[in-house]
């Protein structure tokens, strides 16, 4: 899995994706969802690195099912709020 992180101030925002959709375009209707190396592609980590790093977040964007499995394995994903697009699974979570 691959784990890029953005820090602005308090605000953390993680991003990651399973190795294998990285830098691929879904199609969903008339839009195309990038998942582009230049916002993803950072440190190729364990699930244990993710679930820290999600675990911290104030943000985050998930693709892929590895990626997603994990969030939802340690409760930071509620499974219900997974999409599918162009059958690759997708979660954000926000934290207030």
């Amino acid at each position: 899995m691959y784990l890029k992180i953005y820090k602005n101030g308090e605000q953390i925002l993680v991003a990651a994706c399973d190795e294998e959709v990285l830098g691929k375009s879904l199609k969903h209707g008339k839009a195309v969802v990038e998942i582009s190396r230049a916002f993803y592609e950072g440190e190729c980590v364990s699930e244990e690195k993710l679930q820290k790093a999600l675990e911290e977040a104030t943000t985050a964007n998930l693709f892929g099912e590895k990626t997603i499995s994990c969030a939802i394995k340690y409760g930071l994903i509620d499974p219900d709020s997974v999409i599918i697009i162009d059958g690759v699974p997708h979660a954000q979570f926000f934290r207030v």
